[in-house]
């Protein structure tokens, strides 16, 4: 079904470049393809003639006379993705050049162990294959992005600390039941990297995404590649240190950022503020729904609540200290921030900026730009179907 395993290495050259371009012209793709236009014309012929790339009708601009654009060929098949969370997953249908045909979301909670979250994601994938008319033979390969460090190798959570009954357990024969595919797994925020480095179409060569959720993580992309790290745990800075004396986090050490910073401790100091009479209307949200979540203090912050906005605030800087350290350290020209933070709004945002530019140095904030995800809430599944997709052509060069 898949038809690029017989391309040459420089058809698969220009393959990709399709890929990570979005729609090109034949013109564009040489020239960054840095091939000559005749051999590109002729390479893109033979890819045309056998299916593998297709003219989308679409024209762009060049000058002259308006040219045809380029796409991967709906006919290859369709890619598979999934984001999990700690509290929710979601799953969808993609075309090769990750235009959403279906997909679906809903809560769940990761420590219910493997098998049972698993169980469910398959289902879900089959649902939505049959929802938008495909089989799962069409299925190019799969993507899923998980909430901890993962061996990108083996395609395993290693010691996970929001997931510890996933430890090891093999995410891809667990797939198998179901689906052939080649099945790709990384961390949830480096998906969430590749798909904001696909957006930029890998304009942006040196920019971190960083979660704030239930935990708080950092995907890195280093020179237009994401950077797992010697052991796929680089970007696990929801464990830096912000206060030595701070509350115990899960991980066992004191004043980690993710449990002075993250949507569970966002919870408890406005639940702590409802009960203490400091905030009318978060008490008045905890006696109707029982419980305080990150969304209702965003929702209390919008209204403008004063409680609920010094909590944000505080959130906000102490995520910008850390930042703080690791933008003196690694430089990045962005820092795009996503999670359920970005239901808060701008409030947030606002306090990461003020600590970042207070805290870093001068010239390494001289034309750094902070903002949320420009994809966000689809962050993580579309960044899913490129790992399957990037991958999956990455494995046909190796054998060409």
């Amino acid at each position: 079904m898949v038809r690029w395993k017989d391309l040459s290495t420089s058809e698969m050259t220009l393959l990709d470049h399709v890929f990570w371009s979005s729609r090109i012209s034949r013109e564009a793709l040489a020239s960054g393809s840095s091939f000559s236009k005749s051999r590109a014309n002729a390479a893109v012929a033979g890819m045309l003639e056998q299916g593998v790339l297709e003219a989308t009708g679409e024209q762009v601009a060049t000058g002259g006379r308006r040219a045809e654009t380029l796409r991967l060929s709906r006919n290859l098949g369709v890619l598979l993705g999934a984001a999990l969370g700690a509290t929710g997953l979601e799953v969808g249908v993609m075309t090769p050049d990750l235009e959403l045909l279906a997909h679906h979301s809903e809560p769940a909670d990761v420590r219910d162990g493997p098998a049972r979250v698993l169980s469910r994601v398959r289902s879900l994938m089959r649902e939505q294959l049959k929802q938008c008319g495909a089989k799962v033979r069409d299925v190019i390969a799969i993507g899923i992005g998980v909430p901890g460090p993962v061996d990108f190798g083996l395609g395993q959570l290693v010691n996970p600390p929001l997931m510890p009954a996933w430890d090891a357990y093999s995410i891809r024969e667990d797939l198998k039941v179901d689906f052939s595919a080649p099945v790709y797994v990384d961390n949830d925020v480096n998906v969430m990297a590749l798909g904001e480095l696909w957006r930029m179409q890998r304009g942006l060569q040196n920019f971190l995404v960083i979660k704030v959720g239930t935990g708080i993580g950092c995907g890195i992309v280093c020179h237009g590649q994401v950077y797992r790290g010697a052991n796929g745990s680089a970007g696990d800075v929801g464990h830096i240190c912000v206060d030595p004396q701070g509350p115990r986090c899960h991980c066992g050490n004191l004043g980690c950022v993710e449990a002075m910073a993250a949507g569970p401790a966002i919870a408890r100091a406005a639940t702590e503020a409802a009960e203490s009479g400091e905030s009318p209307l978060l008490k008045q949200m905890l006696d109707e729904r029982g419980a305080l979540k990150l969304l209702d203090v965003a929702e209390a912050s919008r209204t403008g609540d004063a409680a609920a906005n010094a909590i944000v605030q505080r959130s906000g800087a102490l995520v910008g200290q850390m930042l703080a350290a690791v933008v003196n350290f690694y430089n990045p020209s962005h820092i795009f921030i996503g999670g359920g933070i970005q239901k808060i709004g701008p409030l947030f945002l606002a306090a990461v900026r003020q600590s970042v530019y207070h805290r870093s140095l001068a010239l390494s904030t001289r034309h750094l730009e902070i903002q949320y995800t420009p994809l966000g809430e689809r962050a993580g599944l579309i960044g899913a179907g490129v790992l399957g997709m990037q991958e999956s052509l990455r494995m046909r060069e190796a054998v060409v």
